[in-house]
């Protein structure tokens, strides 16, 4: 091996006088060519680019262990690597920081650093962020992948039980997993509906009846429809929590909890009708029964769970918690202020609206949102200055901080959708693999499907396999599959 490396080039050169701190090398990354010198390089001395310069004296082995190519005539190391990665990585030598540029993708950057074993406490801060996102995105692809494996791949060591409690779950959880699936969803959410306006109905006083004590009550139909929704909400919920694979986490989920305040009133009211009124007066009872009734409000927040829009709605107003914190902020501030000047300023008038200033808050909320129900107004003319003031502070207040939500609100939809678009590309991806490993393995049917003229679609398919150099470790170290993410691209 030796011999045909001798014979291929020349001698390298080891010049014991010259010091490797006056050394001088010519690196090519993607053919773009930099020089070095050795007392910038030795700086940081277990980086790969310091490790060219000791790396001559010890053959032909030893230099290729470390760069693709190597013309010792130029001392010109070769690398097929990103050049725009590198420029922005060799600013450690001379600054002792790096920036990533703009348009650069975080975790290709982060592996360009890892080639050139340079360390990640160099990366700025503000870059760091980019790559913390990006982290963040990969292992959300990479859960939203194996929930849609764990879903389709069958474990034959599982127990009858816990193949149907799966089927059971995926049934009533997961629509887009068969069409009787998008049916039951359908149902539910016209469930939902119905007995939302059948709540709101009700109340109408041309279709109560009146009992035998003279009181108001719903219609009996209205109130069959009422029963049937609550056993439709009621089977759901325990069918759900039955095939949860973990009861815990599901009792405590927001939208859980919700499906109980839905379903709880109706089954609480129906037992102080008929048990209560043996304990307690029939006038407390009904006092109670119209309470929990009131509380029905809370099945139309069931809406969002067969609606994406609502839930990225309450995603991204969480996300927003400081925007809507100033918001308030200002808010309260103003209110107080004009609240306390309009009273101050209305006391002169006779016929004063502003009886304290706890009273006034009322005007000063309704201005500054400029809601204005005219109830409370000022009189006077610098009453009337302080409210003009007030709303106009009141208008101010309220647009500066919607645009961030807004923004917060549009970049977690579209996060969203890229994050699904990614996931399913990554099961394509998958299946090319499985697809492309079994074709490498057996060489008859390669010779089959070149007779038969399949060979374009193979190596196209090899082809966009090979296109993104991004892993997924979490599906990768798991599943052992080596699948790339396009979407870094």
């Amino acid at each position: 091996t030796k011999m045909a490396g001798d014979s291929m080039f020349p001698d390298v050169e080891t010049d014991g006088s010259e010091k490797s701190e006056e050394m001088e090398i010519v690196v090519n990354v993607g053919g773009v060519r930099q020089v070095f010198y050795g007392d910038n390089l030795n700086q940081y001395p277990e980086t790969r680019l310091a490790e060219l310069i000791n790396c001559l004296s010890g053959g032909y082995d030893s230099i290729f262990s470390l760069c693709d190519d190597y013309d010792p005539g130029k001392r010109e190391f070769y690398f097929d690597r990103d050049p725009d990665a590198f420029k922005c990585i060799i600013d450690v030598y001379y600054f002792g920081e790096i920036h990533m540029k703009k348009g650069i993708c975080p975790i290709c950057f982060k592996n360009e650093m890892e080639f050139w074993k340079v360390d990640l406490k160099f990366l700025d801060d503000c870059c760091k962020t980019h790559l913390s996102e990006k982290k963040e995105e990969l292992e959300e692809i990479a859960r939203r992948v194996q929930l849609i494996l764990d879903d389709l791949g069958v474990d034959a060591s599982e127990s009858r039980w816990k193949r149907c409690q799966k089927c059971i779950w995926k049934f009533l959880e997961k629509p887009e997993s068969s069409y009787p699936a998008r049916v039951v969803a359908v149902l539910s959410f016209l469930f939902i509906l119905i007995s939302s306006v059948v709540m709101c109905v009700g109340t109408i006083p041309d279709l109560q009846v009146v009992d035998a004590e003279g009181n108001r009550m719903e219609h009996p139909t209205l109130d069959s429809i009422e029963t049937a929704c609550i056993g439709w909400f009621t089977m759901e919920y325990v069918l759900r929590l039955i095939s949860s694979p973990n009861k815990l986490h599901f009792a405590l989920s927001f939208m859980n909890i919700v499906d109980v305040l839905a379903i709880l009133p109706f089954y609480v009211s129906l037992t102080l009708t008929h048990l209560g009124a043996k304990l307690m007066e029939l006038s407390n009872v009904q006092q109670a029964v119209q309470a929990l009734r009131i509380m029905r409000i809370a099945r139309i927040f069931k809406l969002a769970r067969h609606s994406s829009g609502l839930q990225t709605l309450t995603y991204a107003l969480k996300r927003s918690f400081k925007e809507l914190g100033l918001l308030l902020m200002y808010l309260a501030v103003g209110i107080f202020v004009f609240s306390a000047l309009g009273y101050t300023m209305e006391q002169s008038h006779p016929e004063t609206l502003f009886k304290s200033i706890p009273q006034s808050f009322w005007w000063a909320i309704i201005t500054m949102t400029t809601v204005g129900y005219g109830d409370i107004y000022p009189k006077t003319t610098l009453g009337k200055l302080n409210a003009a003031i007030s709303f106009l502070c009141g208008v101010i207040a309220i647009a500066l901080p919607i645009h961030p939500i807004i923004n917060n609100f549009v970049r977690y939809y579209n996060k969203q959708r890229v994050l699904e678009t990614a996931a399913k590309h990554e099961l394509e991806l998958m299946e090319l693999n499985s697809a492309e490993g079994k074709a490498a393995g057996s060489k008859s049917e390669l010779e089959d499907l070149s007779r038969e003229g399949k060979e374009g679609p193979f190596y196209s398919s090899r082809l966009k396999v090979s296109h993104s150099d991004t892993f997924i470790h979490l599906l990768s170290e798991e599943k052992h599959y080596r699948t790339r993410l396009q979407s870094c691209k």
